[in-house]
């Protein structure tokens, strides 16, 4: 049962040029499962609150975070106007994008700030040592819209059972990627074993959509072999 309650923000970290990640300070420990969300209120304007991924893992004690793509709204200006010690009223847990820790081989696909729950999932994982084998095919425009690059470099160092690939739409000199947008090829030679994996979706609506149909359509997985979660804006 979702619980509100009042947070203060004990950390405000810049992940790249236009998303950050808020960390919040609560008297209990945030009872959750990784890939959940929350809604976020910034003051009592009605119109100053939006669901978000939550972007912590159940693992980091200390803390829950949200990570949000800053955009010209009036909540995204709200948030960038927040510092450490200000408050924000917030509800959570919700939603079933959740981790199936029956399937040992899972693969993600994602784009943008679609990535935060599957941060949420990727730490949980590595962090409890599940041996599940998970595969993440991450689309971008370029470098420097990644969010969690080095999230996501550590993690694949302490735990080799977890692989990244980037499918970018720019290519920069000395970086690992695929060059275009995620179809059925990249699927295929990314994740050769896909058969015999659970997929998790996870971006804006029209991405979800395209690579849901991909799966079903021209690889022929079963729906009781996807889960899918859309951003509805930013």
């Amino acid at each position: 049962m979702p619980v509100e309650t009042e947070a203060r923000v004990k950390e405000i970290i810049q992940r790249n040029y236009n998303v950050k990640s808020f960390r919040l300070e609560l008297s209990d420990i945030a009872d959750f499962k990784a890939g959940q969300f929350m809604s976020v209120s910034v003051g009592r304007d009605p119109g100053l609150k939006k669901y978000l991924s939550i972007s912590s893992s159940p693992t980091e004690k200390c803390y829950l975070e949200f990570t949000k793509k800053l955009s010209e709204s009036n909540f995204s200006k709200a948030l960038n106007n927040l510092k450490a010690g200000d408050k924000l009223t917030i509800q959570y847990p919700f939603g079933k994008f959740v981790l199936d820790e029956v399937s040992k081989k899972i693969a993600f696909l994602s784009g943008g700030i679609g990535i935060t729950p599957i941060r949420s999932i990727c730490k949980y994982i590595v962090d409890k040592s599940l041996s599940t084998d998970a595969v993440l095919v991450y689309s971008n425009r370029s470098v420097r819209d990644i969010v969690f690059k080095d999230d996501f470099e550590a993690m694949q160092k302490n735990y080799p059972l977890l692989r990244v690939a980037h499918v970018l739409c720019e290519t920069e000199p000395g970086f690992k990627c695929t060059v275009g947008l995620i179809d059925k090829k990249i699927v295929k030679n990314e994740i050769p074993d896909y058969l015999e994996r659970k997929f998790y979706l996870c971006g804006p609506p029209q991405m979800v959509e395209a690579m849901h149909k991909i799966l079903v359509e021209d690889l022929q997985l079963g729906e009781e072999r996807i889960v899918r979660e859309n951003f509805q804006g930013y």
